[in-house]
């Protein structure tokens, strides 16, 4: 019984953590199917501004880990290795699938708990759609170009 109470204690920070976006996905509006909808017909800038903001925090936060050589909560050293770009075919056809997937379900991954929070069950299909192809694409990659 101890070892399932530390496990609890252990993953508390990331559920508490997973609530707080959830309800700051909510209350901006990140979860919006409409103004999903208005960033990809270019009628708004509001998603375009928060995914701005959200790429300036992270681009200033790796930055400041790299510099300041800020260590994780266990103590370990945070390595962040420099991303090789290869062949673009895949990137933009990654890029095709997954906005394709977002414009679709009006949702992208990490909003989709929030909906499903909020009530929107039918999200359930679209988190077990993206775990299917998670699952697919990691059973075929040793045989896929790379």
């Amino acid at each position: 019984m101890s070892e399932s109470k530390n496990t609890i204690g252990r993953l508390l920070p990331y559920l508490l953590v997973g609530i707080y976006f959830g309800i700051i996905f909510t209350k901006s509006e990140v979860i919006s199917w409409y103004r999903i909808q208005e960033m990809f017909r270019f009628q708004a800038f509001h998603m375009y501004g928060i995914i701005g903001s959200a790429i300036a925090v992270a681009a200033i936060s790796v930055q400041i880990i790299k510099r300041k050589g800020i260590r994780a909560m266990d103590g370990s050293e945070i390595n962040i290795p420099p991303k090789v770009m290869g062949s673009g075919t895949r990137y933009w056809l990654g890029g095709t699938f997954f906005g394709l997937g977002w414009a679709l379900t009006g949702a992208c991954p990490g909003p989709m708990f929030a909906l499903v929070g909020n009530g929107a069950l039918v999200m359930l299909i679209a988190i077990l759609s993206a775990v299917a192809g998670t699952y697919t694409y990691g059973v075929l990659r040793p045989k896929l170009p790379h």
